[in-house]
């Protein structure tokens, strides 16, 4: 009986040290893509440096599907494309999104892939293409890219089924937006050999968030130098996360940034604080706000 009631009293003492796991959940991407690599590097990092944190990363469609789940409040972060995220504080993807930011964390490069043996080497040429999955920041950048070609059968098919079908021959060519290399990518250009074609004559059609850059060298084998478009990605969350959560994650990406950039990365980066902060139209969270001045004046 005593032995009972010491236990008892052990359990009620250890229960009473244990502080409530908080959840913080973080919308990605597709598997394969760059979404997915730095949403489990960032979740990792938060649980490392936030023991009572509980990061759980959601897969999603890209960034449509992740501004989404932010405004019906599934997500507390989100990786978000800038041009998407201004669309969305615009309300030109449905119901208006509170949107915030986080900080700016890296570019996402847009890369419209064929076969290395194909024929096609303008967008003029092509003929059929993937644009993205439906609910993804490619798809809305793909719709912008090709608006002057209704001629152009068009899909909107996920990432590995895009693969599937450039390889099985169902389509010419897709568009993906990501860091570079994309290991999906990576492994198809290793398989079979890729190109990318150049973009530089449709980059009128993006939005000012949009940057004009070339594919650096070491991303994929035949690919160096090709002019392509970069969009910043931001990560995003709204009103509703708490400071104290927005200030623990702001204090990851600025001590932990070597760690959060997937080993393979050859693209640009911005997970320095000069550029974390700037996140153009989409306001920083007052709880991040707070903890750049804090960390760096």
């Amino acid at each position: 009986m005593r032995r009972r009631a010491f236990l008892g009293l052990g359990l009620l003492a250890a229960c009473g040290r244990t502080e409530p796991v908080r959840e913080l959940r973080i919308a990605s991407g597709e598997p394969g893509g760059f979404y997915t690599a730095f949403g489990t590097l960032l979740g990792a990092e938060i649980a490392a440096a936030e023991p009572d944190v509980h990061p759980v990363v959601l897969p999603s469609q890209g960034s449509v599907d992740n501004l989404e789940m932010l405004r019906d409040g599934r997500a507390d972060l989100g990786m978000v494309l800038a041009d998407a995220a201004h669309a969305a504080l615009a309300g030109e993807l449905g119901p208006r999104v509170p949107l915030q930011a986080v900080g700016r964390v890296y570019e996402n490069y847009t890369q419209l892939v064929v076969p290395a043996d194909s024929p096609v080497r303008d967008l003029s040429e092509l003929r059929s293409v993937s644009i993205g999955a439906p609910r993804s920041g490619t798809a809305l950048m793909g719709a912008r890219l090709f608006a002057d070609r209704p001629d152009l059968r068009t899909e909107m098919l996920p990432l590995l089924e895009a693969v599937r079908s450039l390889e099985q021959g169902r389509i010419e060519a897709f568009l993906w937006s990501g860091g570079l290399p994309t290991p999906l990518l990576k492994t198809l250009d290793d398989r079979i050999g890729i190109r990318l074609l150049p973009l530089n004559a449709a980059a009128a059609r993006c939005t000012p968030v949009c940057d004009q850059l070339q594919v650096p060298p070491g991303a994929y084998r035949n690919t160096s130098g090709t002019a392509t478009i970069g969009v910043p990605n931001i990560l995003a969350c709204t009103p509703n996360l708490p400071d104290d959560l927005a200030a623990a994650v702001v204090r990851v990406l600025v001590r932990r940034a070597p760690f959060l950039v997937p080993r393979e990365t050859v693209g640009t980066q911005f997970l320095d604080v000069r550029n974390l902060i700037g996140t153009g139209e989409v306001p920083l969270h007052p709880g991040a706000t707070t903890t750049y001045r804090d960390l760096h004046g």
